[in-house]
């Protein structure tokens, strides 16, 4: 298995990086990663972490609901309970944001193809890549919608695309920066991106540290603050538009924590008092959110 040991930041190249904690996988491997902060920017990736070639083994698993569509357990219940709610919401910030309640949609890293069938059904032209062969599967059963392979991506047409979206994709991308030049070849001048990420600046990040759900290690290759990202769009002649919370995040992400923090036991009111008072403190300041969406254009 190939690691990548980082010597500058992947996203700004600066070379002021320290250790910051070492999480664990708590999902397949359980093997701890260390996670390293940029002082420039801001951004925390995890290092020493398999390479494209090897890390596909760190998603095998049943519980990895973005590729299974599992609903085991109270936390991916709760996330299948909501959901509906949440695709519903996508779909108005990007009929808002893009100025167009119809027109032609990528979604990156697509999983088992619910949001792509609800774009569909609200008279979208979607495209939906997904580079496991498991979600696409998935999505062909569950939902009627064929994804196409990752490889795709650089193959489609420039200037193509109303709105694309990343829901919780970016921070998986070894190749970040043609990723990011790909994102601004294929929207319109007139179009948005959305890029939705966790963000380590958040009050149950702070809480639960090294047990923050949302490190998810190795999987994650990239942690980001605000800062971090408006660093990167910078770097690709990318405009940061606003951001937008995502209120449920902080539950979900919160009730995973406890449950990695107790070795299993987990505590659900604990776990959902603490995601709704991180909720609080994020509407006094948003940037605070447990995951922001990032609303983008050229």
């Amino acid at each position: 298995m190939s690691m990548i040991h980082y010597t500058v930041c992947p996203s700004c190249s600066s070379d002021q990086l320290q250790p910051m904690l070492t999480a664990v996988d708590h999902t397949v491997s359980h093997q701890p990663f260390a996670i390293w902060q940029c002082n420039q920017c801001s951004l925390r990736f995890t290092q020493d972490v398999p390479d494209a070639a090897s890390i596909g083994s760190y998603y095998r698993s049943d519980n990895y609901i973005s590729h299974s569509n599992t609903n085991k357990g109270l936390v991916n219940s709760l996330y299948h309970l909501v959901r509906k709610q949440t695709l519903s919401d996508k779909y108005r910030l990007i009929a808002s944001a893009a100025r167009t309640r119809q027109g032609k949609l990528l979604d990156i890293g697509a999983g088992t193809g619910a949001f792509v069938a609800y774009m569909q059904g609200m008279g979208w032209e979607v495209t939906g890549l997904e580079p496991d062969e498991t979600a696409r599967e998935v999505a062909s059963k569950d939902h009627r919608v064929q994804l196409l392979e990752m490889d795709k991506l650089f193959a489609l047409p420039a200037d193509g695309f109303d709105a694309i979206t990343l829901w919780h994709v970016l921070e998986h991308v070894h190749d970040l920066h043609p990723y990011m030049e790909q994102l601004k070849t294929l929207i319109k001048r007139s179009g948005r991106i959305f890029i939705a990420v966790p963000n380590y600046t958040c009050y149950d990040a702070k809480l639960y540290k090294e047990s923050w759900a949302a490190y998810d290690v190795p999987r994650h290759l990239y942690h980001f603050s605000p800062d971090a990202m408006e660093t990167l769009l910078e770097q690709h002649g990318l405009q940061l538009q606003y951001s937008q919370p995502m209120w449920y995040d902080s539950i979900y992400i919160s009730m995973l924590s406890e449950k990695y923090r107790t070795a299993g036991r987990g505590n659900t009111l604990k776990a959902a008092a603490i995601g709704l008072y991180s909720n609080v403190k994020a509407f006094i300041d948003k940037a605070k959110c447990s995951s922001l969406i990032y609303v983008i254009s050229k």
